[in-house]
């Protein structure tokens, strides 16, 4: 087995948890050390959720957690007695809608880009981390580190710092040190760096079309920076880097467009020997397609572990895929060294969270309680959700808003769209602007509109970093209800406003709309921020971490 210095970082295990690492690997049967490369998702009631995990013994689970606070605590009691080894419980922990149902609301990382303040996002993070610790979690899948190069790109859009490298590394150094002093191992991703292609990984395999020299500016300072801070895993994606593999083999071919996570040559020789990562490397889901349409599951899932992943993460059919390693195993494709060599990371991983210690505590119901219902932790979030609101342009002077001025007021809205919700969750900003004294009619479909009986028009947006969606637009069809309500402009006869709850980048499609607002995310806290910051009350704080004009200067006007 290749040698791995476990009491070097990120790991900085001592001899005791060294020991245990090798003792506990080599106690395990065959089956059980390739069950421990797996990360399953792990949602729905909890019963049957330990069920299947006794049944499959893996090394970890992503947990989506459900609302019942009790229920989950109750499985994360038991959780470790479900296999051989205590398991990695791992969520994204990225804020805004991506963030725990019981937990405090915070802003994502756009948003707190767009207050750039690190104490806040120590702040934020520290909470987040608490919180999660509270719960069982472990093992978070951020902070994302990836760039707002592409506008167009869905997939980076509000789940990165914004589109300066300085500003992004500031803001993914202050997280993972926080998460990590919390108990919490943090995971940089997308490697080897997404934002410049305007496809979803989802959907297809995406390009870094960066040369060497424009990635070691970009990319590589920042996967550079987070390793020297000590980051303990990297999340190798279905993103190819063409450049970096042509440099070794000119004649590459389709080599060249290989996803990263069954890439030897980007895992192996850039991420580990040129960058020297000594961490664990996890990919992306599996289920994706930028991982499906790149070859057969029975050997890309082996490829993951012989490209240098150390987990693999979620599967449809685990058992199957467990049986494709079996299969690699035994024809020799993918050695016991390597398979070795990957259990030893996991486990290091482990060691190092303190999951192998008998007296690290339980989970438990009080303590969860009291963790999660701090006064100062809402308090502080509420503070730095405050700042975040961002006046782009008002060249009509119409703020404040007053019910006195605008009192009847005709809203235009998509609702709150979710990844993980079948249609748009109603949002609570019409309510708050009625309970400030203002005549709000929420537009349905085939609504017929005399615009003489308004006040004002708000089009209110809120679609933050989508799956399998590959593009974000202003979709002027949907938004009100035929194809000509999609041509009608108001903002030459009315007042109007056009608010973002999470995609920065509507002035794309909206150049002429006169007064526009980003806020970045949808959750309650935020749209009460909003409100406050349209009537007056408080400042409009936000600074923009991405160019809200797309490269063009006809927004501006």
């Amino acid at each position: 087995m290749a040698a791995i210095d476990l009491s070097a970082a990120p790991f900085n295990l001592d001899e005791a948890a060294e020991a245990w690492v090798h003792e506990t690997r080599d106690a395990l049967s065959p089956r059980d050390k390739l069950a421990q490369l797996f990360v399953l998702l792990s949602r729905g009631e909890p019963e049957p959720a330990i069920d299947a995990l006794r049944s499959f013994k893996p090394g970890g689970i992503t947990r989506i957690y459900t609302p019942d606070l009790a229920a989950e605590i109750a499985l994360m009691r038991q959780i470790d007695s479900a296999g051989p080894v205590p398991m990695l419980v791992s969520a994204d922990l990225e804020g805004s809608r991506m963030s725990l149902p019981f937990g405090t609301e915070v802003p994502n990382p756009l948003g707190l880009a767009a207050v750039d303040d690190v104490e806040a996002t120590t702040a934020i993070s520290t909470i987040m981390a608490e919180e999660a610790r509270a719960v069982g979690l472990n093992w978070s899948f951020t902070p994302v580190i990836d760039i707002n190069k592409a506008f167009a790109s869905a997939i980076v859009g509000t789940r990165s710092y914004g589109s300066d490298v300085e500003k992004i590394e500031r803001h993914a150094l202050a997280q993972i040190k926080a998460f990590q002093e919390k108990g919490v191992a943090a995971t940089v991703k997308h490697w080897p760096g997404e934002g410049y292609d305007d496809r979803d990984q989802h959907l297809v395999t995406t390009v870094n079309p960066l040369t060497l020299a424009e990635w070691e500016k970009t990319f590589g300072k920042l996967y550079r920076a987070a390793i020297d801070a000590g980051v303990m895993s990297v999340m190798s994606a279905f993103i190819a880097f063409p450049e970096f593999v042509r440099e070794l083999d000119p004649e590459a071919g389709a080599e060249a467009f290989r996803p990263a996570a069954v890439s030897k040559v980007l895992n192996q020789t850039l991420l580990r020997e040129k960058l020297g990562f000594n961490g664990l490397i996890v990919s992306d889901a599996t289920p994706m397609a930028g991982f499906g349409d790149w070859g057969p599951r029975e050997t890309a899932v082996p490829d993951l572990i012989i490209a240098g992943c150390d987990v693999i993460l979620f599967s449809d059919d685990a058992n199957a895929d467990l049986m494709y390693l079996v299969k690699a195993v035994a024809d020799g494709r993918l050695t016991q060294e390597r398979v070795d060599e990957a259990v030893t990371r996991v486990l290091a991983l482990k060691a190092a969270l303190g999951l192998h210690k008998p007296e690290r505590g339980e989970t438990n119901l009080d303590n969860a309680q009291a963790v999660l219902g701090r006064s100062e932790s809402k308090s502080v979030a509420r503070s730095v959700t405050a700042r975040v609101p961002t006046l782009v342009k008002d060249v009509a002077n119409l703020l404040p808003l007053s019910p006195t001025k605008h009192k009847r007021v005709l809203v235009f809205s998509t609702g709150a769209v979710i990844p993980f919700a079948p249609i748009p969750l109603p949002l609570s900003l019409p309510d708050l602007l009625r309970e400030e004294g203002f005549e709000v009619t929420e537009y349905a479909p085939d609504m017929e509109v005399d615009i003489r009986n308004f006040d004002l028009v708000i089009y209110l947006l809120a679609e933050e970093t989508l799956l399998t969606r590959q593009r974000i637009f202003l979709n002027w069809r949907a938004l009100t209800g035929n194809v000509f309500g999609a041509m009608k402009r108001y903002w030459h006869d009315v007042p109007t406003l056009m608010v973002s709850l999470g995609y920065p980048y509507y002035l794309h499609d909206a150049p002429r709309v006169p007064t526009y607002v980003n806020a970045y995310g949808s959750n309650e806290d935020m749209q009460a921020a909003v409100v406050e910051a349209l009537l007056g009350r408080a400042e409009f704080k936000g600074k923009s971490p991405v160019d809200p004009f797309c490269g063009s200067e006809q927004g501006k006007y």
